[in-house]
């Protein structure tokens, strides 16, 4: 028994070094309205569909007090939908300018397909914008076999699995133990676990570390396993089977974990 199929994140995991595009959207959005966020309030939500990001602000308590500050009135509905209108125009005046591949994910992907692994993705970016994303992404040479956003799954994005699941079917996986999801955020661990598969944080260019790849580099090398020690921990604590720094990693723990799928389908026959 071995793994089968790997499912990978986009933003921040396969393209876009520390998940810059949908983070710096949501500071404007909010500077717009009057209501100023911190990059740690933008980054929390982090890999949800893009309105339940907004929403899931909304209603962090400092922001929540905020907005009631500045307009004399609780958040509405109407208000997540202007924010997320004003987001999405935003988002895709600069996404383009966001689908470099990180580095290792395309010589990673190579090794997988020639070990005989299928390429899944999820993302919490919709339809629309995963057009851009994907038209970009592949004219710099990254192209996964399969894609499911939010919006096929009736706006059902993490932590819901069913973008795990749609890509299953599609793909041909036979079960979920052989099923491998990787992503930089805690919302991508939640929906690996709640979809039963193999949950891998990737540490380097992720969103949860938070920082681009010229502020990563110009860190000492204390510095550096510093933040991969603390994003770690975010993710072991999220309930994540394993954490990589960098992408190729990847082959080697896919190694590891069909050692693991063997030695318990021999315990089995005990």
């Amino acid at each position: 028994m071995k793994i089968e199929t790997v499912i990978l994140d986009w933003a921040g995991t396969a393209v876009d070094f520390g998940c810059f595009a949908p983070v710096n959207v949501f500071l404007t959005i909010f500077e717009d309205a009057g209501v100023i966020v911190t990059l740690e309030e933008a980054r929390k939500p982090m890999g949800m569909l893009k309105i339940d990001h907004i929403r899931t602000m909304l209603e962090m308590p400092r922001i929540k007090a905020e907005w009631h500050r500045v307009h004399g009135q609780s958040f509405t509905e109407k208000d997540v939908h202007v924010l997320y209108n004003h987001f999405e125009t935003k988002l895709m005046e600069s996404l383009a300018t966001y689908t470099d591949p990180i580095q290792h994910v395309k010589t990673t992907v190579q090794q997988l397909r020639d070990a005989g692994i299928r390429i899944g993705s999820t993302t919490g970016y919709t339809d629309a914008m995963m057009e851009v994303v994907t038209k970009h992404a592949a004219d710099k040479g990254y192209q996964p076999d399969f894609l499911v956003t939010p919006t096929q799954v009736g706006d059902k994005g993490r932590p819901y699995p069913y973008m795990i699941f749609k890509n299953m079917e599609a793909l041909g996986s036979q079960a979920t133990k052989r099923v491998v999801k990787v992503g930089d955020t805690t919302s991508d661990i939640k929906e690996a676990l709640n979809a039963g598969v193999w949950a891998v944080g990737v540490i380097i260019g992720s969103s949860e570390m938070g920082l681009s790849e010229e502020e990563f580099n110009a860190l000492s090398s204390e510095e550096q396993q510093q933040i991969i020690e603390k994003t770690k921990c975010v993710f072991e604590e999220s309930g994540a089977h394993y954490t990589i720094e960098t992408m190729a990693e990847l082959p080697a723990l896919i190694e590891t974990i069909n050692a693991r799928l063997n030695m318990d389908r021999q315990l089995e026959y005990k």
